[in-house]
């Protein structure tokens, strides 16, 4: 099967590895990279092995058939909306989009051109996640009746270089790190069917501790700490807290899912392995399970990778536009039900993504 070849909008830190395991994967061949900077697109496509050009010279190429969308947040449905009128499937880094609206442009646009569109996180294709999704599948505990998720820290401000982003609006905790929680959630329970929360800033000023904005202030226009609950549409009920203002440590997990049959210890969902633990009723101990697929490191870009692979066989892809789109409306449901005081009613859904199949050989997603 011939590889599909793609091209990269935004050649920050991360597109590092997208380059790195672009190399790789069986449906998937990165020929070219593209900046607003178009020095540094040439540097770093020189870096890498692929031609560096503009944003425009990489939209009027023909050869490149799927834009992988790398650059910052704000720009990400406006980029996306440039590739889909210019007749190229597109994959873009988390989240979505910003704002619901634009988040629907970009999906509707993609309809009508009969295009693919996805995003990340792709995290959920691991083999720490993959391996809870067939443990759950597979009824190790039960049918599940709830889960819950924490990730807390206390900021950015004490090591990114430029922090300040992390605290305006569309930034916080939520849109930051929820993705990787709710995409993981959503891949082992299903969609939701709504969302209620309470959210604050606890802190309407940080102090930059890192280099080289040490000292320097910044206000904080999103909120830093949310507590949410979901309803899925399954029938369970879970529980995510995001936050930036815990100033000490944790014992919290990162996520536990809990059924009938006993709980599963879910491990990071912003890394691809890690240790997968069940409790089964009627035991008294954890057990540790290996993991039972591969992609166990660092394997950003396999979301891209799975959607060149459905576009080149006609079938789905697992990191899919709605999906990105769900998560987003469900972290705009958190905030949303706190300013309001209700609850928040998902208006989107989603299929839960297809597991990857087991025995898979390196690199391959079929």
């Amino acid at each position: 099967m011939r590889k599909l070849k793609a091209g990269i909008i935004g050649t920050g830190n991360i597109s590092g590895i997208y380059f790195q395991n672009g190399r790789s994967f069986e449906a998937m061949e990165i020929v070219a990279c593209a900046d607003l900077d178009v020095e540094r697109a040439k540097e770093k496509g020189e870096k890498h092995g692929v031609r560096g050009c503009s944003v425009e010279a990489m939209l009027a190429d023909p050869e490149i058939e799927m834009v992988i969308n790398l650059t910052i947040p704000a720009a990400h449905a406006a980029v996306n909306k440039q590739a889909l009128e210019a007749g190229k499937h597109v994959y873009v880094e988390k989240p979505f989009a910003v704002t619901r609206e634009e988040a629907q442009e970009v999906l509707q646009l993609a309809k009508t051109k009969g295009l693919y569109v996805g995003s990340a996180p792709d995290t959920f294709l691991g083999g720490g996640i993959q391996t809870c999704i067939k443990l759950i599948e597979d009824g190790w505990i039960g049918t599940p009746i709830g889960a819950t998720a924490f990730m807390v820290c206390g900021g950015h401000e004490s090591w990114h270089p430029s922090p300040a982003f992390y605290y305006e609006k569309g930034g916080g905790p939520m849109y930051d790190m929820g993705p990787y929680y709710l995409t993981a959630l959503v891949a082992m329970l299903g969609p939701i069917t709504r969302v209620t929360g309470s959210a604050a800033i606890s802190y309407p000023e940080r102090t930059i501790t890192s280099q080289p904005l040490h000292g320097q202030k910044v206000s904080v226009d999103t909120p830093t700490h949310i507590a949410g609950i979901m309803d899925f549409t399954s029938g369970a009920i879970g529980t995510l807290l995001t936050s930036f203002d815990v100033k000490g440590g944790s014992t919290l997990p990162r996520i536990e899912v809990y059924g009938s049959g006993g709980t599963l210890l879910v491990p990071d969902p912003n890394g691809f392995g890690g240790e997968v633990k069940v409790w089964r009723a009627g035991s008294n101990e954890w057990s540790t399970i290996p993991l039972a697929f591969g992609y166990e490191s660092n394997a950003r870009g396999i979301g891209a990778a799975d959607m060149a692979k459905a576009i080149l066989t006609g079938r789905k892809h697992r990191a899919s536009g709605e999906l990105g789109y769900h998560v987003l409306e469900a972290m705009h449901g958190f905030h949303d039900a706190s300013e309001q005081g209700v609850h928040y009613r998902m208006k989107s859904s989603c299929e839960r993504p297809e597991p990857l199949p087991m025995g898979l050989a390196p690199n391959r997603l079929d």
